[in-house]
């Protein structure tokens, strides 16, 4: 009987090996970009050369899925089903299925859970932040410039049955910001800004006079005056008892732009991260007395800057221009009660700046991108769809429910979109002067916009440099002291959180991926494989060994 376990024991062993170097080699495997979408209709000649049929037309039924976001702006969602029955009048064999969000980061957790079963819809809104984390998949999204080039079904196409914008009719600021790794992977949908909305009536009221572009300096010193009592404890400048002078949603985007417009580092195009330098700290150190005052907030701290802002309680908010419409007096989405509003001139800045004279602030706002699947032909039916929303008419309606700025030349520079421009303040809904003023900002301001580097886990460098700014807050709360070991503290503990030291850096040939860690240092769940393959070794060996000096002795 005992000899009769010994094969079953080797078997079992190397059994175990084999499944520890399958194990391995699955842990080492990475995604890969799409790379193998061909356009139906291209083929490759002998020479390598594509060729694109004349002949070729897109005749199947189709059954697309499209993952939108709206900002529960009833007027938004309509536009997207019009979209849908207006494109689907035009293709009948091409069907939209539409699933809403409201939140961006709901669509992002749904698409990566989607992934690995293969379930991802056919196009969706997001962040090119995102869409960097999606490639990280194999074959996951389909790189867009053949498709865009194709000049029958391409940007501008001769076969397409509406009237889609050329290459060249995009804003190249925001088509440029969907490029990845050389190759465009989303298309622009909306493009929006931040915007510093001011209570111009308590300015003027504390003494100053408000320019076309604050500084940091001007925020900040206003801000604290905002603060002086009345002897019944009420503050001076509104008479309530509630004022946060100074309150910024998006935190990251504040750390991002401060950085910016002083020129120090954040990341690099290539997943470098750079934000944990001396500016970063003294940013820092420069906030946390206002933090302490009370002079400055945060939305993640006090809630949504707009409310506060709308009740008096608020004199700087910085908040999207897509939010336009719930700022001001009159603002037509407002979400507190009518008692609560105070009656103020609001005025639409650009976001502070250190220098006025060359101010810088970030593009954002959504993308789209498409999902590769098994048959070329969907992929295609969704390109057509995704073209559809850069018509015109999809593009100035959407444009009108905020502050968004359409994707496209051919749409900025229409009789209809110039009219609606020129008409702000004639009513307090379609033309709330506050909007139109929001989407005027980032029309003018086009030329000084900037977008970050796009790379996998991008976002979680976004998230780190808002978390910087909020912890530096709570902790002004709490009574702690800020100072340069806090600084050196936080700067460790916001890198573990978001694991930054492990964010992969690709090479300047674009070659290799490397880890952003110390030479020679592996990930723990290769190093525990490693270690458990070794010791199996050592234990056959062992046992081999040992079989031997058995046979030895016995003869």
């Amino acid at each position: 009987m005992k000899s009769d376990r010994k094969p079953a024991i080797r078997i079992a062993a190397l059994f175990i090996c084999l499944c520890l170097s399958c194990a391995m080699f699955a842990g080492c495997h990475k995604g890969r970009p799409s790379a193998g979408f061909v356009v139906p209709g291209h083929s490759t000649n002998e020479n390598g050369e594509t060729v694109i049929d004349p002949e070729y037309e897109l005749k199947g039924n189709y059954e697309i899925t499209f993952w939108a976001k709206n900002d529960t702006n009833v007027a938004q969602t309509k536009i997207y089903k019009t979209a849908i029955e207006d494109f689907e009048a035009l293709y009948p064999n091409i069907k939209v299925n539409m699933k809403l969000y409201t939140d961006y980061n709901m669509i992002y957790r749904d698409v990566i859970t989607n992934i690995p079963t293969h379930t991802t819809p056919n196009l969706c809104i997001s962040y090119p932040d995102n869409v960097a984390a999606y490639l990280a998949g194999d074959n996951t999204v389909v790189p867009l410039d053949e498709l865009m080039a194709d000049p029958y079904y391409g940007l501008g196409g001769s076969k397409l049955k509406f009237d889609g914008p050329a290459f060249e009719e995009l804003v190249p600021q925001f088509i440029e910001e969907g490029k990845l790794d050389g190759k465009y992977y989303c298309l622009p949908y909306m493009r929006s800004t931040e915007a510093l909305y001011v209570n111009k009536t308590y300015v003027e009221k504390l003494g100053y006079t408000l320019p076309d572009i604050v500084t940091w300096d001007f925020v900040w010193e206003v801000s604290e005056k905002a603060l002086a009592k009345n002897e019944d404890g009420t503050y001076a400048v509104s008479g309530k008892n509630v004022m946060i002078p100074f309150i910024y949603k998006s935190t990251d985007n504040m750390m991002i732009q401060m950085l910016k417009q002083l020129d120090a580092g954040y990341s690099t195009d290539n997943g470098e991260v750079l934000i944990f330098n001396d500016t970063t700290r003294k940013l820092l150190l420069d906030i946390s007395p206002h933090a302490k005052s009370k002079a400055f907030s945060t939305f993640k701290i006090v809630s949504y800057p707009g409310n506060y802002f709308n009740a008096g309680e608020c004199i700087f908010a910085v908040d999207s221009t897509a939010g336009a419409t719930w700022m001001g007096s009159h603002s037509p989405l407002k979400e507190i009660s009518d008692d609560k509003l105070v009656e103020f001139e609001t005025v639409t800045l650009p976001v502070p700046q250190f220098d006025p004279e060359n101010p810088k602030m970030i593009s954002q706002g959504p993308s789209m991108c498409i999902f590769n699947k098994d048959d070329p032909e969907e992929v295609l039916a969704t390109w057509l769809f995704a073209q559809f929303l850069l018509t015109d008419k999809v593009q100035i309606a959407y444009s009108r429910t905020e502050g968004y700025v359409p994707v496209t030349l051919k749409a900025q520079q229409t009789e209809e979109y110039l009219d609606y421009l020129s008409r702000a303040g004639e009513d307090n809904d379609d033309f709330y002067h506050v909007k139109i003023d929001a989407a005027r900002l980032l029309l003018n301001n086009q030329a000084n916009t900037f977008v970050t580097p796009v790379f996998n886990h991008s976002a979680d460098l976004r998230n780190a440099a808002g978390q910087l700014i909020e912890e530096v807050v709570k902790s002004n709360d709490r009574r702690e002291e800020v100072n340069n070991a806090y600084i050196d503290a936080l700067y460790e503990r916001v890198t573990k959180l978001y694991s930054l030291d492990e964010i992969e850096v690709k090479s300047d040939e674009n070659e290799a991926v490397v880890k952003r860690q110390e030479l020679g240092k592996m990930p723990g769940g290769s190093i525990a494989l490693l270690t458990v393959l070794a010791v199996t070794w050592v234990l056959l060996g062992a046992y081999f060994i040992r079989e031997k000096v058995k046979n030895r002795k016995k003869q």
